[in-house]
């Protein structure tokens, strides 16, 4: 075998290898990884293959590490990923080496796939914070214009042969940009769209995407209250300074406003705050919570365009794995900042748009 062809298929071969023979004596089959990750069989067959190559993207490679990290994910012949928090120190730094070990393989991989492959956007796309296993049902949840703002609006009311349901969202700019990201990073999945007025039984049970604040989304407010964060919004908006993002952090409290300039009725939003959250969905911890939001609009899409920009996702996701990579839930709590109407995309690799991360930084790091 070449040493190019050896590169090319390292990956596949360490693939099927930590399936053969990880553990001696115990042979991890692909129906039990088809268990453990969500996926079909044939996919999983297709990333050991060493003919049609098939390059599997970080986010599952990341299954993979957690799942060889630890003959746990094995107990009492059930086959599962074990969550990182659930992990000893030396099961971590397992999962640690085999995950830095895949990715290598898997940018070699990538090198020599590169002249076979004539666009590598979709693999990118399908490796970010919005891909979520495929057929798992996710529900976005938009916060809403209050009634007595929408009987203004002409397209609002559903007496006129006019009416547009979608004026009743107050978010639009966010989620016409999540909507088709969402739904082009899980083609496989069920993707629904939801006000807080139009909530059913089971939606709140799914990957739980929420856009908008407290006082505009009362699923966001609900959802905060249930998990422990050193972040909260307090929607101000008669105080001096107006709404603001305070955070408690090494025993003091730190208020994050937005910026404006001019007076009276010239002022403008110059920085907005946004907040982004990815933790576990409190009312099903096998499903995940995200949430977007700002103190205005601008905060909101700001976010939201962080991880769905092209220019941008990619580097921010990269963060994000890398900076994250052993918490169960982060957050970050971000400046975007505004030029005329445009929201400009945050980008999280430089620290001065980064006004607070949660957890805070690991130990040693």
């Amino acid at each position: 075998m070449s040493g190019d062809e050896s590169a090319r298929t390292a990956l596949a071969r360490r693939l099927r290898e930590l399936r053969d023979s990880r553990w001696p004596g115990l042979r991890v089959t692909q129906a039990q990884l088809r268990d453990a990750f969500g996926v079909s069989v044939p996919l999983i067959s297709s990333w050991e293959s060493t003919h049609l190559i098939k390059i599997p993207p970080v986010h599952r490679l990341e299954k993979y590490a957690a799942f060889f990290a630890t003959r746990r994910s094995l107990a009492n012949g059930h086959a599962r990923v074990l969550p990182l928090s659930d992990m000893t120190a030396e099961e971590l730094a397992e999962h640690r080496a085999l995950l830095d070990e895949l990715i290598r393989l898997r940018k070699n991989a990538l090198r020599f796939q590169g002249a076979e492959s004539s666009d590598p956007a979709p693999d990118a796309l399908h490796e970010g914070p919005w891909h979520f296993a495929d057929g798992e049902p996710i529900t976005i949840i938009c916060s809403q214009i209050p009634h007595d703002e929408r009987e203004k609006i002409t397209y609002a009311d559903p007496s006129s042969p006019d009416y547009i349901e979608l004026y009743k969202y107050s978010d639009l700019d966010s989620l016409f940009e999540l909507w088709g990201h969402v739904r082009a990073a899980n083609p496989h999945s069920l993707v629904t769209l939801r006000a807080t007025e139009d909530l059913r039984a089971d939606d709140l049970t799914t990957h739980v995407v929420l856009l908008g604040g407290v006082d505009y989304n009362e699923v966001t407010a609900y959802m905060l209250s249930r998990i422990e964060l050193p972040v909260r919004q307090v929607p101000d908006w008669e105080g001096e300074r107006g709404p603001y993002f305070e955070v408690d952090e090494g025993g003091e409290t730190h208020r994050h406003y937005t910026v404006t300039s001019g007076s009276g009725d010239g002022v403008r939003l110059t920085e907005d705050v946004g907040f982004f959250y990815r933790g576990v969905n409190p009312d099903n911890t096998s499903h995940t919570l995200t949430i977007c939001n700002g103190m205005h609009s601008r905060g909101v899409y700001g976010v939201v365009r962080a991880l769905t920009d092209a220019r941008f996702r990619d580097r921010n996701t990269a963060y994000l794995r890398d900076r994250f990579r052993e918490a169960e839930a982060y957050s970050i709590l971000t400046r975007v900042r505004v030029q005329g109407r445009v929201a400009v995309t945050p980008d999280w690799t430089v620290a001065s748009y980064r006004l607070h991360e949660w957890p805070g930084p690991l130990h040693g790091a």
